[in-house]
C-alpha cells in the first residue's frame, strides 16, 4: 500500500473537527429527542372500578391485589402525569382542579376512623389542568380551572395502591351526570391528545354501581348484574362502543346497574380517549355482595 501524507491548514483541520463535532453531537441529540418524546407517548386509557373505600383496610378486596399489581402486571411504565376523570365529583360544566400540592377529600361517612388518617402526597399539576382546559376549549366544550379542590376517593383509593409512592402529579376530572354518554365520550376524544404528551388517561367509577338499597345476593352474583355485566364486556370487546353510548336504549337492567350514571360515566372518557380504531380489553373482574362490579378494561390505541 501507498500511503500520501498531505498537509492540511490546522487552522482548516480545527473547523472541520468542530464542525464535525457539532454535527455528531445534533444528529445524536435529535435521535435521542426523538426517541424520548416517543417512549413518552402512551396509547393506552384505563377504566378502574374503584368500588369501596373500605379496600384501604380490607386486604379481602380482590380487586385489591389487582390494582397492587399494577406495575408488573398490568401497566409498566412510569407516566408523566395522571389525569383521573372520578365519579365522585359532578358539576354543571367541566372542571379541572389545578392545586400544587393534593390534599385528600374524604367523601365518605361511617367508616373505621384509620380511614380518615390515611395520607397520598401526591404533587398536584397546574400545567396539566392548564392543558386540559385547553384540549377542552379548543374542542368547543366549557372547562372551569379549580384551584382548591383536592382528590376524592374515587382517584386516591385506587392510586395508592397502583402508585404507592405518590411520586407523579396527578389531576382531576369532573363527570356531568345530568347529561349522557355521548358527551362524556366526546369529552374523551377531546382529551386524546394528551396521551401523546406522556399524560395516563384514567377513568374511576364502578362498572355495576346499584343503589344502596338493592338487596345483596347471597348466592353468587346476582342474575341481573351478570347480565349487565356480560353486555358491557361483550360490547366493548367487540368495538361496540356507540352502543355504549347509548347503554340506556340497549343494555339490559341498566336502571338496576346504574341508577345514577356518575360511575358509568368515567369509562365512557376513558374510550373517547382512546382514539379511533382502538380495542378495549377486560383486564379484571370481580365483586362484592354479588352486586357492586369491579371489572376493569384497558383500550389501546393502534
Amino acid at each position: 500500500h501507498v500511503y500520501h501524507v498531505v498537509n492540511i491548514n490546522p487552522t482548516l483541520s480545527n473547523i472541520f473537527i468542530r464542525q464535525l463535532y457539532h454535527h455528531t453531537l445534533k444528529t445524536f441529540t435529535n435521535t435521542n429527542f426523538e426517541k424520548m418524546v416517543e417512549e413518552e407517548k402512551i396509547k393506552e386509557t384505563f377504566y378502574i372500578s374503584h368500588g369501596t373505600p373500605l379496600m384501604t383496610i380490607d386486604k379481602s378486596v380482590p380487586a385489591r391485589s389487582f390494582l397492587q399489581s399494577w406495575k408488573d402486571n398490568v401497566y409498566f411504565k412510569k407516566p408523566k402525569s395522571i389525569l383521573v376523570i372520578s365519579a365522585h365529583w359532578e358539576t354543571n360544566v367541566p372542571a379541572v382542579n389545578a392545586i400544587s400540592h393534593t390534599h385528600l377529600i374524604y367523601d365518605f361517612y361511617g367508616f373505621p376512623a384509620p380511614m380518615y388518617q390515611i395520607k397520598y402526597p401526591a404533587p398536584g399539576s397546574p400545567d396539566l389542568a392548564r392543558r386540559v382546559q385547553e384540549v377542552l376549549t379548543g374542542s368547543g366544550f366549557e372547562c372551569e380551572i379549580d384551584k382548591k379542590r383536592g382528590l376524592d376517593h374515587g382517584s386516591w383509593v385506587p392510586l395508592m395502591f397502583m402508585y404507592p409512592e405518590a411520586d407523579i402529579p396527578v389531576c382531576q376530572l369532573s363527570v356531568q351526570s345530568h347529561l349522557d354518554g355521548e358527551h362524556h365520550f366526546k369529552l374523551g376524544r377531546a382529551l386524546a391528545p394528551l396521551k401523546d404528551e406522556g399524560v395516563l388517561i384514567i377513568g374511576s367509577g364502578s362498572s355495576v354501581h346499584p343503589s344502596n338499597n338493592t338487596p345483596h345476593s347471597a348466592n353468587g352474583v346476582a342474575p341481573w348484574a351478570a347480565e349487565f355485566d356480560s353486555w358491557l364486556n361483550d360490547a366493548l370487546t367487540s368495538g361496540r362502543y356507540e352502543d355504549v353510548n347509548n347503554y340506556k336504549t340497549e343494555a339490559p337492567n341498566w336502571k338496576l346497574a346504574h341508577p345514577w350514571p356518575e360511575h358509568f360515566y368515567p369509562l365512557h372518557v376513558a374510550m373517547g380517549a382512546s382514539g379511533e380504531n382502538s380495542r378495549a380489553e377486560l383486564i379484571h373482574n370481580s365483586w362484592e355482595h354479588g352486586t357492586l362490579g369491579y371489572a376493569c378494561y384497558k383500550f389501546t390505541s393502534n
